[in-house]
């Protein structure tokens, strides 16, 4: 957002409270907040605000006047008014936050907040209300409403279709989204608040997906197709990911999705296979999987003898340039070292080394080799879904020699 434009718009407000602001002074005190210290700029507008009206004497900051506004043309770092009906609440992160949920119209969706401080009224799921004087926040590229204490809250009688319009993988952007998606897999949880992560997909390319533990939270099941309604959007460094706390996700036991890989591929050498590969053991309790400790101890579901075994490969890739931490499961890694699970299973119970023996054969098939990768981006980690094994050659080799020695002869 324009700089001179939040500038305008605060000039604005004040104005309406008999306080003339030079607009150029203002957009001078953003300027510095945004570009010097790195405040965004919504957060850079609301302190500019504060201070301008702790200056005259004001009790708060005026709100700006504003006809009413539909959620879905809604822009961080404006005042609105809005109307609209409350479909699903979560539980509060903070407890600072007093409630937060989503409120749509037919126009769109987006999430809100009411801190404590604002001392705003409980919002109940399925009401209609008008929000008046409201501010639209920004958190990680997704819009917000953030309720203050000058926000007024007053439930309406009003019936309105607020069907909500699927959206394709491909074409989500921060915010509020409903999606149509099968779950391609689930992962490990790195963090005791997560109750299920993985990537769910549609014809388009696939997403991460978090739930976190909250009551009547439910996982997900691999393979099935759900309706989700209202999924938080939200994106960190440049990758996007969906929170279906709040969200309602309804199982569609006769669809079928051919999931788009929305693949990537990545070509290097393999100069490290980590911790964690090779033959591992997992708890075998439905919906856990998580790995087991070589005692076979589950941090959820402490010892489990009847584990599950699988096999995969925690690596980096180098392409000279950067280097990737990879993950390979099963298929990939059979099909790359040509050690299947059965074997690796085997070599553990009968070698004299066990695990640490399938570690060396899978580390040995695959270090200082070539490969191209074809997979998910995933942030920290690129998930290969497929991978080749690259061989010199000789004709291209031929044909770079022949390159640099034409350019030198130029020369």
């Amino acid at each position: 957002m324009d700089l001179s434009e939040a500038a305008e718009r605060i000039s604005r407000k004040f104005e309406l409270q008999k306080v003339k602001i030079d607009p150029s002074e203002v957009e001078k005190k953003l300027r510095t907040l945004v570009e010097d210290f790195g405040v965004n700029l919504s957060e850079a507008e609301k302190t500019v605000s504060e201070n301008i009206a702790r200056d005259h004497n004001l009790a708060a900051v005026p709100a700006q006047s504003s006809e009413m506004r539909e959620i879905g043309s809604l822009l961080p770092g404006e005042w609105v008014t809005v109307e609209g009906k409350v479909v699903g609440t979560a539980k509060p992160a903070s407890a600072a936050i007093r409630q937060s949920g989503i409120i749509t119209d037919t126009s769109g969706a987006i999430q809100f907040t009411a801190w404590e401080r604002a001392n705003a009224p409980l919002l109940e799921e399925g009401k209609w209300y008008r929000i008046e004087s409201v501010v639209v926040d920004e958190y990680r590229g997704m819009p917000k409403l953030n309720f203050h204490k000058g926000t007024t809250i007053t439930e309406i009688e009003k019936e309105a279709p607020v069907m909500p319009q699927m959206t394709k993988v491909a074409d989500l952007r921060p915010g509020v989204a409903s999606v149509k998606v099968k779950v391609v897999q689930e992962w490990e949880a790195r963090h005791e608040r997560i109750l299920q992560t993985g990537i769910v997909g549609d014809e388009s390319g696939t997403i991460k997906f978090t739930i976190w533990k909250e009551e009547d939270m439910e996982r997900l099941e691999p393979g099935m197709v759900y309706n989700i309604f209202y999924a938080t959007v939200d994106e960190y460094q440049g990758r996007l990911s969906i929170t279906l706390n709040g969200a309602k996700c309804f199982p569609d036991e006769e669809a079928e999705i051919t999931v788009g890989t929305g693949a990537a591929t990545i070509k290097g050498v393999i100069v490290n296979v980590g911790p964690g590969s090779g033959l591992v053991r997992r708890c075998p309790v439905e919906g856990c999987n998580r790995v087991l400790s070589k005692r076979n101890y589950c941090p959820v579901h402490d010892v489990q003898d009847n584990f599950r075994n699988d096999i995969r490969i925690k690596g980096v890739l180098d392409d000279g340039t950067t280097a990737r931490n990879i993950l390979m499961q099963k298929d990939v890694v059979e099909a790359v070292t040509g050690l299947a699970l059965d074997e690796a299973v085997s070599i553990s119970q009968e070698g004299p080394l066990g695990l640490d023996d399938v570690f060396c054969r899978i580390r040995d098939a695959v270090m200082g080799r070539y490969f191209a990768c074809s997979g998910s981006d995933l942030g920290d980690t690129f998930l290969v879904k497929d991978c080749t094994l690259l061989t010199f050659d000789k004709d291209r080799h031929t044909e770079l020699l022949n390159q640099i020695g034409g350019e030198l002869n130029a020369e």
